[in-house]
């Protein structure tokens, strides 16, 4: 619902993608101690495949640099290609278990309990340079 972004955009964590007056898509974080959380990433159908989605993480990312964060971590569909698979193109790696903080492993747990299987937390490192 709307109420939820009202607060993240208003702290700078929603982007969108539009083409003249018509929304290509958004992506909203959360931000965390050390980095972003992507909470949602979305690209209407006509428009993807063209590099909505992928402008809009490289946002996200360039946003957890300007920050002086060092990661941009989300969760995701394993096996379905525009998740994971998209995500790991752009440099992101699957997290082990043993890798998870508190945090993911709560998040995952959460999605889980609502029926949301076979899905990954992924991080990205954001170099400091």
């Amino acid at each position: 619902p709307a109420w939820f972004y009202r607060p993240l955009q208003r702290a700078g964590l929603v982007w969108v993608s539009d083409a003249g007056d018509q929304l290509q898509g958004f992506a909203a974080c959360q931000a965390l101690e050390d980095g972003l959380h992507l909470l949602e990433l979305a690209v209407c159908h006509e428009a993807q495949g063209r590099g909505v989605g992928r402008a809009l993480v490289l946002a996200v990312a360039a946003e957890a640099r300007r920050r002086g964060l060092s990661a941009v971590t989300l969760t995701t569909f394993r096996d379905i290609a525009w998740n994971a698979p998209f995500y790991t193109k752009l440099g992101f790696v699957e997290l082990s278990g043993a890798e998870l903080d508190s945090r993911l492993a709560a998040v995952l747990k959460r999605e889980a309990r609502r029926g949301l299987t076979d899905r990954c937390t992924m991080r990205l490192t954001i170099s400091r340079l």
